[in-house]
């Protein structure tokens, strides 16, 4: 998306079909606002019961060195010392969409506020906000964990709300009567964009992914999974597109242009392309292929800290959790860790590697002059307060090997100013791929959760290939790379980037795959029986000339996303596609999806979008394969569907 907010086409870009959508929402929302509050109440005085040893506060422990950016708070803290370090984050944090700066906020078990005096606080740039119990249920957060609008001279939206997280815990939703709250905002707010995952979150109460407090509102959202609400039913309002995985709803508001539910229990039905304002549009699987949770951070019964390892399932459905049931996996002891500073060098790094620790990286830019290498099987290099890798000399930043069950999860790729060939890689080169194909089991796949790739924005960026994939048998869940399209060393010959994914390894699911800006062919799937649930993406916007952009003497410009003429098996849904070439020419691709023609190759609820009249041009002639139509100022800002190709 363009997220400059200073751009003056940023409310036209899709007012239209969200202003219907937000009015209807914003007057539902103002009508049960007081029953909102009772509930959460009720829901305060008798919450869930937590697992067994969590509902006590956990004895104090010897901290590790974590740094000066991860915040560990403990129930018996003084609320307003609580509230005072948290307000502080928010408020450096929320206006530094490109800045150095990252937090990690950690809950400790126990319960966070009362009725009487709810914990309420936003959640900015960059910030991670976690419990540390093994279960959701043993961090309970009376009050609301929120992000909101961000506002300008003319207009309010949630397009630019990137790079934040909260997971493991529970909320019980209570809203003071004072501030921003006293006012209009009443809920659970989770107004975001890209790369701001919720994770294993029970609430309690209203949810909201729009902030329908000031307008327009628009937001490009977004990716919850192993969660669960009771109470109400979530509002998606003007959130164009949304996947949910593993996940159960009290009931579901509405859909715009892509609302995908994996593995959902109280998910809407299918309802594929949207019929009137009767239903969808939704695509709906009743389990999900392949998953596999994020690793995290806990304290255990005697305030160790640990790090949990989730197993990986297939055809699941629901979260992994209970009040009465742990996730399944493995849990590793600290030790098992070096635990990693941005001070520390690549060379560092990897002698902890070549030792057999896992890495875990706390807050901060790590800038490398060479490759992190991931060999054995079973590491995890886990992230907090999304840790930033950035490559120095033209370096592919890291390696992982064909080894099976490697983690690599809450991680920001940033390019580095020299081009590198790509930023993280997964495997050998396929024509050394098969002589390991027996290694990487089925069973124990390797998976990336949470990792963001950016090209440009904080400073300029090169990366011929966001991630390489040659690995077979990998999970790709929550996964967004992105071509920047404002800030700092932005442009046509600027942040240059080729392709944001590609993927050489058979076997290989993604499961929230957002890919945006890339110069030629996005997304390039190679590998046999791969399987996307969830696909967004948006052409780049600064295309100089159409004969900059083509693919083939007669072809005009490129792919979102191409299955390799060699592929037998394949299977997508929920894909989609958007234009707004903004250069003042008219800039055309040929088709939004390229793939063979065979029956082992499948896709289903495909759409593109022209996004805003006033200042775009060109667009997509096809969906798919020249089928579906075209996507253009004609209809600007109206899907054009194809339910099942072929």
């Amino acid at each position: 998306m363009n997220r400059e907010l200073t751009h003056g086409r940023q409310v036209a870009r899709r007012a239209r079909r969200a202003a219907v959508t937000c009015l209807a929402i914003t007057a539902l929302l103002l009508s049960i606002a007081t029953a909102t509050t009772a509930t959460a109440m009720t829901a305060t005085a008798a919450p869930p019961r937590p697992a067994a040893t969590a509902s006590q506060a956990l004895p104090g422990s010897v901290q590790p060195a974590f740094g000066p950016d991860v915040l560990v708070f403990d129930p018996s803290m003084p609320q307003s010392q609580i509230q005072a370090a948290v307000d502080a984050v928010a408020a450096q944090q929320i206006p530094n969409q490109f800045g150095p700066q990252r937090y990690a906020l950690l809950f400790k078990p126990g319960t966070y506020g009362s009725a009487e005096s709810p914990l309420n606080f936003q959640v900015g740039y960059y910030t991670e906000v976690a419990g540390l119990g093994p279960n959701p249920g043993d961090v309970v957060i009376n009050g609301a964990i929120d992000v909101f609008n961000q506002c300008q001279a003319t207009n309010c939206v949630a397009l630019n709300n990137f790079w934040r997280s909260m997971s493991n815990l529970t909320i019980n939703v209570l809203n003071p009567a004072t501030g921003v709250y006293s006012a209009c905002h009443t809920g659970e707010f989770w107004a975001v964009s890209q790369a701001a995952p919720m994770r294993r979150v029970h609430v309690n109460g209203l949810t909201t992914l729009m902030d329908y407090c000031t307008g327009p509102a628009s937001a490009s959202g977004g990716f919850i999974a192993d969660s669960r609400f009771d109470g109400a039913q979530v509002i998606n309002g003007s959130q164009q597109q949304f996947l949910v995985r593993n996940t159960t709803l009290d009931a579901w508001s509405n859909g715009v242009w892509n609302q995908v539910f994996a593995g959902v229990t109280n998910a809407p039905a299918q309802c594929f392309p949207a019929v009137s304002q009767s239903c969808g549009p939704y695509t709906t699987l009743a389990a999900t292929p392949a998953s596999k949770e994020k690793p995290y951070l806990y304290l255990d019964q005697t305030g160790n800290y640990r790090v949990f390892v989730p197993s990986a399932a297939r055809n699941s459905v629901g979260e992994s959790w209970s009040a009465t049931s742990q996730t399944p996996g493995r849990s590793l002891p600290l030790s098992a860790f070096y635990v990693a500073s941005p001070a520390d060098s690549a060379r560092t790094l990897n002698r902890q590697l070549e030792r057999g620790r896992s890495l875990l990286l706390t807050p901060g830019t790590y800038r490398l002059d060479s490759t992190l290498r991931v060999e054995r099987a079973g590491t995890i290099v886990l992230g907090l307060g999304f840790a930033t890798v950035t490559p120095t000399r033209g370096n592919i930043a890291m390696t992982v090997e064909d080894s099976p069950g490697v983690d690599i999860a809450g991680i920001v790729f940033d390019a580095g100013p020299v081009n590198s060939p790509s930023l993280l890689q997964v495997g050998e080169r396929s024509e050394d791929r098969r002589r390991h194909a027996a290694d990487h089991a089925d069973a124990v796949p390797t998976a990336l959760q949470d990792v963001f790739f950016r090209i440009g924005g904080a400073h300029l960026g090169k990366a011929a290939v966001s991630l390489l994939v040659n690995s077979n048998n990998v999970i790709l869940d929550d996964v967004w790379a992105w071509r920047a399209d404002h800030g700092t060393g932005v442009g046509w010959n600027q942040n240059t980037a080729a392709t944001g994914l590609i993927v050489n390894g058979d076997n290989v699911t993604a499961t929230g795959l957002f890919v945006e800006h890339f110069q030629k062919t996005e997304v390039q799937w190679n590998g046999e029986n791969g399987n996307v649930v969830f696909f967004q993406n948006e052409m780049p916007y600064d295309v100089p000339s159409q004969a900059a952009w083509m693919s083939a003497p007669t072809v005009q410009g490129y792919a979102a996303l191409e299955v390799g003429s060699r592929v037998k098996h394949f299977t997508g849904y929920g894909l989609g596609s958007y234009s707004f070439f903004n250069q003042g020419v008219d800039i055309f691709s040929d088709n939004a999806f390229v793939v063979p023609v065979t029956p082992g190759v499948q896709l289903h609820d495909l759409l593109t979008i022209f996004l805003d009249a006033v200042n775009g041009k060109g667009g997509i002639r096809n969906v798919i394969n020249g089928v579906g139509g075209s996507s253009t100022v004609a209809n600007p800002d109206v899907p054009v569907t194809v339910v099942t190709y072929p």
